[in-house]
C-alpha cells in the first residue's frame, strides 16, 4: 500500500511545484488568495502530522516537500503582494 502512497504523494507534490516555479519568476501573485494558501499551509501542516503518527513514509515525505512549497507561495504572495 505504500506504494500507491509515494505514486500519489510524486505525482500531487509534482503538479504543485510548477505554481512556485512560475510565482517565482513572474512575481505575479494577484491570482493567490492569500487566505486559501493559509488554509492550505496549516491543512498540510495537519496531514504531516497525522503521517508521522501513523508512521507512513509517503505521507511524511509528500506533505514536508509540500509544506515547503506552499511556504514559499505564502512568502511570495506577502513579499510581491502590491501595497
Amino acid at each position: 500500500m505504500e506504494i500507491i502512497g509515494f505514486i500519489a504523494a510524486f505525482l500531487t507534490t509534482a503538479a504543485f511545484l510548477p505554481q512556485v516555479y512560475k510565482t517565482w519568476k513572474t512575481k505575479d501573485v494577484s491570482g493567490l488568495s492569500l487566505p486559501m494558501l493559509l488554509l492550505f499551509f496549516t491543512g498540510i501542516v495537519l496531514w504531516l502530522i497525522y503521517g508521522i503518527q501513523i508512521k507512513s513514509p509517503s505521507m511524511i515525505f509528500a506533505n514536508c516537500v509540500t509544506i515547503l512549497s506552499s511556504f514559499l507561495l505564502v512568502y511570495f504572495k506577502i513579499k510581491y503582494a502590491k501595497k
